[in-house]
């Protein structure tokens, strides 16, 4: 056989078992912030592409939506109102070096004491 193994299996870009080959920008922990809305957060979650609603989706509007093949990202956000969970596209977030911690009520659920511009896990991931 010439073909090769991945080929084969059905691996690779012809198969429908292809790798997801993303790579997160932004880790758990970190203190982020939307790139065109007055919000920041800290990243509890991440998704490889899109996996929220296509309603959620199509409430975006259409000259703004961000691409669906790239990581989104769940937050603990906060404004000058209010704390709440966010769930923004890669495309639309940039670190923050503020060195300011977020006073989301909730991250203390998850993360020990902010240190050093970030937030530690509190618990093992598998």
């Amino acid at each position: 056989m010439d073909s090769r193994p991945s080929e084969r299996l059905g691996i690779g870009p012809k198969g429908c078992n292809a790798m997801l080959k993303t790579r997160a920008k932004y880790h758990l922990g970190q203190v982020v912030r939307h790139r065109e809305h007055p919000f920041r957060g800290v990243v509890f979650d991440v998704d490889p592409e899109f996996a929220n609603s296509e309603e959620w989706y199509d409430a975006i509007p259409e000259d703004r939506r961000p691409r669906k093949n790239q990581p989104f990202y769940h937050l603990l956000a906060e404004n000058d109102q209010s704390y709440y969970v966010a769930y923004v596209s890669e495309q639309n977030l940039v670190a923050d070096y503020s060195g300011e911690p977020v006073t989301h009520p909730d991250i203390p659920d998850l993360f020990g004491p902010f240190n050093d511009g970030r937030y530690p896990l509190h618990f093992q991931l598998n």
